[in-house]
C-alpha cells in the first residue's frame, strides 16, 4: 500500500515538473553537470533489480522501465553524485556577475565591515577558517551547501546584518540612539530551510573575530539525547555527564586564550555526581577549586573528572554571567529541543516508566532560561523538532521571538546567479523566467531551490 502511494506521488511530481518547466531538457542532457552516474545494480531479496541512477540509462530504456510497474519505485531510491566538472578560477570578473550586472562577491576577511550595500552578495571563506572559527561543528545545512556548490561561500542577508547590529549596539552603543531598540535575548524562528542555522554560524564567526567570548551549541538536541543519565543526589534533576564533558571540550577549543585570563569569581565547592559508568566518588560529594584558579582550570577539572562534568558546566554558566572584561554571547541552535521531552525515561515500576522532560535535565535547566541580563540568541530547528510548542515559552521574554523569512525575490536572484557561477545550472539554459519559476515553486526554500536548480 505504501509503495503504491509513493509511486503515484512520484508520477504526480514528474508531471508537475514537466508542466512547470516546459523547456526542461531531456534526461541525458540534464545530467551533463554531473559526473558519470553509477550504473551498478543491486538485487533485493525478492529478486528485483534496482538501478541506482536512471540518468545513466538511455531514454528508450527509461521509458520501457516506466511502463514496468515492478521498477517504478526505482525513482524513489535514486542517488546522484555531486557535480565534478572543472570549476572556473576562484575569482573571474567576467563570471562573478550577479543580478543587474552587480558584483556577485564581496572580498572581505570578516563580517564586521559589511553594510547594506554588500547585502545580496556572497562572502567567500575557506573551509579551514570556518572549522577554525567554529570548532564545535558546522550546521548540517551549511555543510551540504558547501559540498554541492563546491565552495564555502555564504550570502550576506539583511536579516543577518540586523542581528549582528543588534548585539553590536549593546556592546558598543552609538552616541545618539544607544541601546533603546536592541534586544539582549532573541529567539530566531521561521519555516524550514530559511537559514536560521547559517545565520547563527555567521554571527558566531563575526563575534569571535571581534574578540568576544562565545558559548556556541550547534546541536542542542544532543543535550537531551544519548549517553548515560543519573538522578542528581543534590536535587530532583537528572545529570548527563557524557554530554557535559563534550560541551566543555568544545567550549575550550576556541576560547582557551580568553579562559586562561579570566579568574573564577565563585568560591563555592563544585557539586559532584555520578560519573559516566563509574558510579559515585567514594568519600566526597563536592570539590573545591584552588585559590587563584581560572575558568580554564575549572573546565579542565570537569573534563578530567567525569563526576564533576555536570557540576562544572553548571558553575561555568554562573561564572560567565559575571564576566565583564570581554563581551559574552550565548548562541544555541536547535533551541526548541530544550522545551520538549528528552529520550530518557524514569522507571516507575517494573511495568511502567515516565518520559523525562528536557527542563528536568541539570544542564538544560542551567542554560535554557533567557530571563537574565546576558546576551543570548537561540534558533528553532524544525527539521529536528521533537514536539509542537506553544507561542509563549517559559523562561523566554514575550518579545524575544524574531521571525526569519525565507529568500526574497532579490535574494533568490543572487542565489541562482551564484549557482550559475558554480555550474549547478547550465549557462545556455539559464534565463530570468526559469530561475523565477524555481523560486516560486520552492516558495523561497533554500534546499529546494538548490535541488531544482539542476533541472534548469
Amino acid at each position: 500500500m505504501l509503495r503504491s502511494i509513493l509511486r503515484s506521488s512520484a508520477a504526480a511530481a514528474a508531471a508537475r515538473a514537466s508542466s512547470i518547466f516546459p523547456d526542461l531538457p531531456s534526461t541525458a542532457a540534464a545530467s551533463r553537470n554531473y559526473s558519470k552516474a553509477k550504473t551498478k545494480t543491486t538485487t533485493t531479496n525478492k529478486g528485483k533489480v534496482r538501478v541506482k541512477d536512471p540518468r545513466a540509462v538511455s531514454a528508450d530504456d527509461a521509458s520501457a522501465r516506466t511502463e514496468d510497474s515492478s521498477s517504478v519505485s526505482d525513482d524513489i531510491d535514486t542517488e546522484f553524485e555531486l557535480p565534478k566538472d572543472p570549476l572556473p578560477p576562484t575569482y573571474d570578473p567576467a563570471l562573478d556577475v550577479g543580478p543587474g550586472g552587480r558584483p556577485l562577491f564581496t572580498i572581505t576577511k570578516s563580517f564586521a565591515p559589511l553594510t547594506r550595500k554588500e547585502s545580496h552578495t556572497y562572502v567567500d571563506i575557506s573551509l579551514d577558517e570556518w572549522k577554525a572559527m567554529l570548532p564545535e561543528g558546522l550546521p548540517s545545512g551549511m555543510t551540504k551547501e558547501f559540498e554541492e556548490t563546491r565552495r564555502c561561500a555564504v550570502m550576506v542577508r539583511q536579516s543577518f546584518l540586523d542581528l549582528r547590529d543588534n548585539f553590536r549596539r549593546i556592546v558598543d552603543p552609538p552616541l545618539r540612539s544607544g541601546t533603546k531598540n536592541s534586544k539582549k535575548q532573541i529567539v530566531l524562528d521561521g519555516p524550514v530551510s530559511c537559514g536560521k542555522s547559517i545565520t547563527l554560524a555567521m554571527l558566531v564567526h563575526w563575534a569571535r573575530s571581534e574578540g568576544w567570548l562565545v558559548f556556541y551549541v550547534p546541536k542542542g538536541k544532543e543535550w537531551t539525547h544519548g549517553g548515560f543519565f543519573y538522578r542528581n543526589q543534590h536535587n530532583e534533576f537528572w545529570d548527563t555527564p557524557i554530554q557535559a564533558a563534550k560541551v566543555l571540550q568544545d567550549f575550550l577549543k576556541f576560547n582557551e586564550g580568553h579562559l586562561q585570563q579570566l579568574p573564577c569569581q565563585i568560591s563555592d565547592p563544585v557539586l559532584l555526581g555520578e560519573g559516566a559508568g563509574v558510579g559515585l566518588m567514594k568519600g566526597a560529594d563536592s570539590m573545591t577549586m584552588p585559590e587563584g584558579s581560572t575558568l580554564y582550570d575549572l573546565i579542565q577539572t570537569g573534563i578530567t573528572y567525569s563526576h564533576a562534568a555536570v557540576g562544572v558546566l553548571v558553575r561555568l554558566r554562573n561564572e560567565l554571567s559575571l564576566v565583564k572584561d570581554v563581551p559574552v554571547l550565548f548562541v544555541i541552535d536547535q533551541y526548541n529541543n530544550w522545551f520538549t521531552f528528552s529520550e530518557y525515561h524514569e522507571l516507575l515500576t517494573w511495568r511502567s516508566s515516565r518520559q523525562i522532560h528536557a527542563r528536568e535535565l541539570t544542564t538544560v535547566n542551567a542554560y535554557r532560561s533567557m530571563m537574565h541580563d546576558d546576551m543570548m540568541v537561540g534558533a528553532f530547528s524544525h527539521s529536528t523538532a521533537v514536539g509542537k510548542l506553544r507561542q509563549e515559552l517559559p523562561d523566554v521574554p514575550l518579545d524575544a521571538r524574531v521571525m526569519l523569512p525565507r529568500y526574497t525575490l532579490d535574494e533568490a536572484a543572487t542565489v541562482c546567479h551564484y549557482y550559475l557561477r558554480q555550474r549547478l545550472i547550465r549557462r545556455e539554459n539559464f534565463s530570468e523566467d526559469k530561475w523565477k519559476k524555481v523560486y516560486y515553486v520552492s516558495n523561497g526554500n533554500g534546499s529546494e531551490m538548490r535541488w531544482l536548480a539542476s533541472f534548469i
